[in-house]
């Protein structure tokens, strides 16, 4: 099989550490724990780790309010833990990606600290600071993710500062070079710790406009996606000016410049605009941008083999040389097993959801729990610990139901996860689904996901081939993987019932059923084959 850069078409297991495994007993993940863990991650048969942020920070917004880049919280562990965590990785041939939140540090950030003291000191124009209107409010009309007005005043100043996120995550000013060469200069240290790549959090929010002008309104039909519904103001507003600004591909550019200086070393950047896809096609463009990106447009409630179909098609479309990286879940989205699952415990449609993310074309983020087939966690309002969730419950109950502890254990005291109280609670119905009760059980979630991304490694049609969709029933996703070296037929049926369909002009030679899926059958026609599907089941054929 021919040679393909690790990343590209690469499994990305995203670790979110306060989540993974506890070490120390004080409720709350660390990096000694996804040591711990590593020898369960290789045998996943995934090519690379994405870590969340492990930076210090005042966690308002868990992680993502970063105070230092170059600095471990001590909530989870040390430099020389971070270290061994990549040296041991690298032993079992495990990539380490890590998080890089360069449009916005915590309020609590030495840079922020000197900037709002004054207008006239050294950093006083590293972040967005702006004048108040005449009549005192604030610059224009631009609102924050987590709800409210997205400028805050600061006295010493007298101005406004810039906040797309959190009022306590300030945005920086990526217009002055100082602020670019300190963001690069950060990034250069991580690289030289022996880091394999980025996933650059919020990459469409570092620049901003510079006139300021206001977001035009958004009609009442458009206000959805990536969770911001009509209970969310955010949703009113087309974020043309304060998000995906231009001059973003020139830092981009910068970015992936000092990347090519180590060999190996990816970046994977995440988009949110109000194109997401075209957004990830200009990022993605030629040898001088980011090697790959992914966005929200699998990330949503929407599911079927139409929408999948149609998102996939319009990226290929226009994305050209650039490559897509996608996913169904993450640590800002209800659980797909909720989300398209339901809340079903039928195994075979779970296990067909993992196959079907990894059978796309491009590379691939499997949240944390979707190897075992994880729903999304009941949580109450007194247990809340997501500043997204408190402020728009109940109508969004925030992000904690998808960040609650690794089940390992069924019987042991917090599912093996610590001996500690949990920083979230872990329910019955994960408990369940622990990891020591699937291992050695081969018809479980988790041993199908081995056993596919076992074989998957010997596929180079679905780690390097084109996609080209067929048409099929309305429940049935269908579509060719082309390569030089191979060809396969792949179709799932994403209902509950059996399917059938018949295709004309294509000569499957064989019929590949050691992926551990759930599969149908082939029969010849006179000029074709027909294709029989069980409820949840897929077909993966080699083709003449």
């Amino acid at each position: 099989m021919g040679q393909v850069s690790w990343w590209k078409g690469g499994v990305i297991y995203q670790v979110y550490p306060r989540s993974l495994m506890d070490s120390n007993d004080d409720g709350i993940g660390d990096l000694r724990g996804i040591i711990n863990k590593l020898e369960y991650i290789a045998s996943l048969n995934v090519d690379a780790i994405w870590i969340s942020p492990f930076f210090k920070s005042p966690m308002k917004d868990f992680g993502y309010d970063i105070s230092d880049y170059l600095a471990i919280d001590p909530m989870f562990g040390s430099m020389e833990d971070f270290d061994e965590l990549i040296a041991k990785a690298h032993e079992r041939d495990i990539k380490v990606v890590i998080d890089q939140v360069l449009s916005h540090t915590s309020d609590q950030h030495a840079w922020f600290e000197e900037s709002k003291q004054s207008q006239d000191n050294p950093k006083a124009d590293w972040y967005v600071w702006a004048d108040p209107q005449q009549d005192g409010t604030p610059p224009n009309n631009w609102l924050a993710i987590f709800g409210g007005c997205a400028w805050e005043w600061e006295p010493r100043r007298k101005q406004y500062y810039l906040h797309n996120f959190l009022k306590s995550q300030p945005d920086l000013n990526f217009h002055n070079p100082e602020v670019r060469q300190a963001i690069l200069a950060n990034v250069e240290f991580w690289l030289k710790k022996g880091v394999d790549g980025f996933r650059l959090d919020a990459i469409t929010f570092c620049y901003h406009d510079e006139q300021l002008r206001d977001n035009p309104a958004k009609p009442e039909d458009k206000r959805q996606g990536r969770g911001f519904s009509e209970d969310n103001p955010y949703a009113y507003q087309y974020h043309y000016y304060n998000n995906t600004r231009p001059q973003t591909v020139g830092f981009i550019e910068e970015l992936r410049a000092l990347i090519n200086k180590y060999p190996g070393s990816v970046t994977l950047g995440e988009v949110s605009s109000e194109d997401s896809l075209a957004t990830m096609a200009e990022y993605t463009q030629g040898d001088e941008r980011l090697h790959m990106a992914y966005s929200f447009e699998l990330l949503t409630d929407d599911f079927s083999a139409a929408y999948i179909r149609q998102t996939v098609e319009e990226l290929e479309a226009s994305i050209g040389d650039g490559w897509p990286c996608w996913a169904i879940g993450n640590h800002d989205v209800e659980r797909v097993a909720t989300r398209w699952a339901k809340g079903s415990d039928n195994k075979d449609f779970i296990k067909m959801l993992n196959a079907l993310l990894f059978s796309l074309r491009g590379s691939v983020c499997s949240y944390q729990g979707e190897e075992l087939g994880l729903t999304e966690a009941p949580i109450e309002f007194d247990q809340l610990q997501d500043p997204f969730g408190i402020t728009f419950w109940p109508q969004f109950k925030g992000r904690d139901g998808c960040r609650t502890p690794m089940p390992w254990s069924k019987q042991a005291t917090q599912g093996g996860f610590s001996q500690g109280k949990p920083w979230l609670p872990i329910p019955q119905a994960h408990l369940d689904k622990a990891v020591d009760t699937q291992v050695d059980d081969a018809n479980s979630v988790l041993s199908a996901y081995k056993r596919f991304l076992a074989w998957r490694k010997q596929q180079i049609a679905l780690i390097d081939g084109e996609i080209k969709f067929i048409d099929a029933p309305e429940s049935v996703l269908a579509f060719t993987r082309t390569h030089n070296e191979q060809q396969l037929l792949v179709a799932f049926n994403l209902s509950a019932s059996s399917q059938s369909l018949t295709l004309t002009g294509i000569n499957p030679s064989e019929l590949l059923t050691s992926h551990g899926l759930l599969s149908g059958e082939l029969s010849e026609t006179q000029d074709g084959v027909e294709i029989s599907l069980p409820a949840y089941g897929s077909v993966f054929a080699q083709l003449k």
